[in-house]
């Protein structure tokens, strides 16, 4: 159960994951064909036509079809769970200070291997906070989380990252 529980976390967490494209924003020629539109509809058939041809691929392994990998990739999203399926085992497992939900957690918020057990005890530590209230949202947890991280020195790195 437990391991489908953060299967699905990680699965959902990477459904919010939009980044710039990979070789430029105008690479291939799913870009090319559909130029200057916007919204969905154009953006999925761009994005499949560059995929199943691979010419995004080609393009920027040889440097046409629009592609530039000279810059670097970048992450223009939020790293929110789906917590609100967790929040309970969470909540219990950061009052704790340890456990799979939480750690689970600070995989997904970025934190290193070698800082989770830090993570553990800030958050434990900030309990209250972070869970302010019984009927705390997840987007508030998130929040509190990064308030709590920013304010220490080993783990506002992650904070800046998220």
């Amino acid at each position: 159960m437990k391991r489908l529980l953060i299967g699905s976390l990680l699965a959902a967490a990477s459904l919010n994951a939009f980044a710039t494209a990979p070789g430029g924003p105008g690479c291939g020629w799913g870009n090319m064909l559909f130029e200057g539109q916007s919204g969905l509809p154009s953006h999925l058939v761009a994005s499949i036509t560059n995929g199943t041809s691979g010419n995004a691929t080609f393009g920027m392994t040889s440097g046409t079809n629009g592609c530039d990998t000279s810059g670097k990739l970048a992450y223009h999203g939020k790293s929110m769970l789906v917590l609100s399926s967790i929040m309970n085992e969470l909540s219990e497992d950061m009052a704790r200070g340890e456990g799979e939900a939480l750690t689970t957690y600070a995989v997904v918020m970025g934190v290193a291997a070698e800082d989770r057990a830090r993570f553990a005890t800030v958050t434990s530590e900030h309990f209250n906070e972070i869970f302010s209230s019984a009927d705390v949202t997840a987007e508030q947890v998130y929040t509190a989380t990064l308030a709590v991280m920013k304010r220490d020195e080993v783990l506002a790195k992650y904070a800046d990252q998220a």
